[in-house]
C-alpha cells in the first residue's frame, strides 16, 4: 500500500509543478507590469501637456481676436468721425440742398410707414 500512496503523492507534486510559474516568467511579468505603469504615467503627462498647450493656444487666439476687435472698433470710430465731418461740411456749404434731401428722406419713410 505504500506504493499507492507514494504514487498519489507524486501526482500531487506533478500538479503543483504544472501550476507553478517559472521564476523567469514571474520576473518578466513584473517588468511588464512596471512598463505598463510607466506607460500609463507617461500618457497621463502627455495628456496634461496637450491640455496645457490647447489652453495656451486658446488664450493666444482669444488675445488676437481681442486685439483685432479693438482695431476694428477704432477703425469704425475713425470712419464714423470722417463721415460726420463730411456731412457737416456738406450741410454748411449747401444748407438748402441738405434740407431738401432730408425732407425727401422723411417723405419716403412716411410712405413706407403707411403701408
Amino acid at each position: 500500500m505504500a506504493t499507492a500512496s507514494s504514487g498519489k503523492a507524486n501526482k500531487d507534486v506533478n500538479k503543483d509543478d504544472a501550476n507553478a510559474v517559472p521564476p523567469d516568467l514571474e520576473a518578466e511579468l513584473a517588468r511588464l507590469r512596471e512598463d505598463v505603469a510607466r506607460l500609463a504615467e507617461q500618457l497621463g503627462r502627455t495628456g496634461e501637456h496637450a491640455g496645457a498647450a490647447a489652453r495656451r493656444a486658446a488664450a493666444e487666439g482669444a488675445e488676437q481676436l481681442r486685439v483685432k476687435g479693438e482695431a476694428a472698433v477704432d477703425a469704425l470710430k475713425s470712419n464714423a468721425g470722417d463721415i460726420e465731418r463730411q456731412i457737416t461740411d456738406a450741410v454748411r456749404e449747401k444748407p438748402i440742398t441738405s434740407l431738401a434731401i432730408a425732407a425727401g428722406i422723411g417723405f419716403f419713410f412716411a410712405l413706407l410707414s403707411r403701408r
